[in-house]
């Protein structure tokens, strides 16, 4: 049987990143309905930011590991892509999106996160 990752700190890490699902799952959404024309790949990155977070939210909370994990490294992976492309190509990203700048607009959090994330699972026993 593995060891809840939903005890203790990670309880805060689940909230956060259910805080960030919502936060980023309603900027898409008016994003998305409103301007969707003038950012179609900003505001779609910022859904599947959104989307990363609820599944994080989920994995965390039900102690799926694995699930975890891989989403964990997906969001470290946009987070260091989209954050590099859109600056170094600020016109490939009009509009900014939860990972643009390495989450700049989130005060980085969104850069510290799945590395937080990451030492967590690290630290629980399996």
């Amino acid at each position: 049987m593995s060891t809840p990752l939903g005890t203790g700190p990670g309880r805060v890490l689940i909230a956060v990143y259910g805080l960030f699902a919502l936060a980023a799952g309603a900027r898409a959404t008016v994003q998305i309905a409103g301007r969707f024309a003038e950012a179609p790949l900003a505001y779609s990155l910022s859904a599947f930011a959104a989307a990363v977070y609820i599944l994080l939210t989920v994995a965390l909370w039900r102690g799926a590991r694995r699930l975890a994990l891989v989403s964990l490294f997906i969001e470290l992976a946009g987070v260091l892509v989209v954050g590099t492309v859109s600056l170094a190509d600020p016109a490939a990203f009009p509009h900014d999106t939860v990972w643009s700048a390495f989450g700049r607009g989130y005060v980085f959090i969104p850069l510290v996160l799945p590395l937080v994330g990451l030492f967590w699972l690290r630290r629980r026993p399996m």
